[in-house]
């Protein structure tokens, strides 16, 4: 049986994680892979449950150290029910988003790089992916793209200023520049197909 693998992508809001996520799956299948498309947060009927709490209500609803809290604990049940397993079974699995969003929209709030990543070791025993992607657009742009879509009343975190989005994207550069061999940075401005394609390019290393 060939090794599983994990692969996140991660971004700003209107980056197209989500459709690049599926159109990698299929590209991957396509090879005779065996492929999971999960998310965070989210992906076990307990992860999901904590989304709701997360995703909806006032920007203020909880504070930066409570969301800190409530994404570690979604993901350690999303680990440890859905994506362990799959990888055990020799299964690929693409994850739209990660520990590395918690990273850039928390530490954007002001919660320590080192605390995040403690909470991670411990909940989810520190897995980390085998490639990230980092699905760069300027934060005005994915505002205008998630505004079209519109999902971003019913997002505690899309409604937020363009200062917060700005951070944001820092926040990712700065883990990009300090973890070059696993985090791959690409241009999301191109058009979907010529994306799907860089993907797939960046991930020749790891394919069988």
């Amino acid at each position: 049986m060939s090794p599983g693998r994990f692969i996140t992508l991660e971004g700003g809001e209107g980056a197209g994680k989500s459709t690049q996520a599926r159109a990698l799956a299929a590209a991957l299948e396509a090879r005779g892979l065996h492929v999971l498309v999960t998310r965070e947060p989210g992906g076990s009927d307990g992860a999901e449950a904590v989304r709701e709490l997360l995703m909806q209500g006032d920007v203020g609803r909880w504070s930066p150290h409570a969301e800190t809290l409530l994404f570690a604990a979604a993901r350690a049940d999303h680990v440890e029910k859905r994506i362990r397993p799959a990888i055990g079974a020799g299964h690929w699995v693409i994850c739209d988003r990660y520990v590395d969003s918690t990273r850039a929209y928390q530490g954007a709030q002001g919660i320590d790089d080192a605390a995040i990543l403690a909470l991670h070791g411990f909940g989810s025993r520190g897995l980390m992916p085998d490639r990230t992607f980092l699905l760069e657009l300027p934060p005005e742009e994915g505002a205008a793209r998630a505004a079209g879509r519109g999902s971003a009343a019913n997002d505690r975190f899309e409604v937020r200023g363009t200062g917060f989005h700005a951070a944001v994207a820092e926040g990712f550069a700065r883990i990009a520049a300090a973890e070059p061999d696993r985090v791959r940075r690409i241009d999301a401005a191109a058009a979907p197909e010529r994306v799907t394609a860089a993907l797939i390019e960046a991930l020749a290393d790891l394919l069988p």
